[in-house]
């Protein structure tokens, strides 16, 4: 039995967390997983997993060696990928990590049309709005918003967007319009709770100084599109990415106000490892979607 086919089961076992549950996933016995993973601590001579206790942990030589097995298997496929660099079609499954709100507004983050464009690459899409590590969990590439902690990471801006405070017409026929972020402090607000500002929201003075005002909830939901709705029933005013409320906006069915007190925005970015090569797929998806974002914004 080849090191590979043991290291593609000792990664499987680390991910899963356990022998049962990696020997479901990829259809094969627990015995058989077991076997592997004692073979390749013969192999090395030390202890990968503890065996002591029936809580899955990893020693620290297992937590190194799986580091370099994801690492070396990494480079195995991407020497695959620059073999396939060469043929006019680009295939393979191309793992892309995305904020939630970004599924829910679908334009936002046009898989089908790229599909369409590359029907010989399968997508494995993880929307969620934790910021994952795209080489320890194994990604291609990466959708991010806001500031990027990780210098690690190849990145290019697709754009920047605002959060926009907005209301529908007839909401402000009842209310009014406001000059000022003090004036809705007792509005009744729709609140995304995926913001971490939650009921304080962010605003910027005349004189360019950032402050926050503290708003009465009638609503919380942890969806934007679900805040839009609910602002265009008339519900109550909202906070929203502007992204979320073009058409909205285009169409007068909701309404932007007090927009000389909004902030700069955040960038959009599509960022990806910094390897050696890039393999085909993921250069397909970046330049995809970079000319995409330039089209339609």
């Amino acid at each position: 039995m080849d090191t590979i086919t043991r290291m593609k089961a000792f990664i499987e076992v680390v991910e899963h967390e356990g022998y049962s549950a990696a020997a479901r996933k990829i259809g094969r016995s627990k015995a058989l997983l077991s076997k592997y993973v004692r073979e390749l601590e013969d192999e090395l001579g030390v202890l990968l997993i503890n065996r002591t206790t029936r809580q899955f942990s990893l020693t620290e030589s297992g937590e190194k060696y799986y580091r370099s097995c994801v690492e070396i298997l990494r480079q195995i496929e991407e020497a695959r990928e620059a073999i396939r660099d060469s043929d006019s079609e680009v295939d393979g499954t191309l793992r892309l990590s995305a904020p939630r709100s970004l599924g829910v507004v679908e334009k936002m983050l046009p898989l089908s049309e790229f599909s369409k464009a590359y029907p010989k690459i399968k997508l494995e899409v993880d929307l969620d709005d934790r910021v994952i590590d795209l080489v320890e969990e194994r990604f291609d590439v990466a959708i991010r918003v806001g500031v990027l902690a990780d210098s690690s990471l190849i990145a290019k801006k697709l754009l920047v967007n605002r959060l926009l405070y907005c209301a529908s017409p007839r909401f402000l026929a009842q209310w009014g319009v406001p000059e000022h972020p003090s004036q809705i402090a007792d509005w009744p607000n729709i609140i995304d709770t995926n913001w971490r500002g939650r009921d304080t929201w962010p605003f910027v003075g005349r004189d360019g100084k950032k402050f926050t005002q503290t708003v009465r909830s009638v609503m919380d939901v942890n969806d934007p599109e679900v805040c839009k709705r609910a602002a265009l029933a008339g519900i109550g005013a909202t906070m929203v990415p502007e992204f979320a409320i073009r058409e909205e906006l285009a169409a007068g069915r909701l309404v932007s106000i007090l927009e000389e007190f909004v902030p700069e925005g955040s960038a959009f970015h599509v960022v990806y490892p910094d390897r050696r090569h890039i393999s085909a797929k993921v250069r397909a998806f970046v330049d995809f979607i970079d000319q995409w974002y330039r089209k339609e914004f």
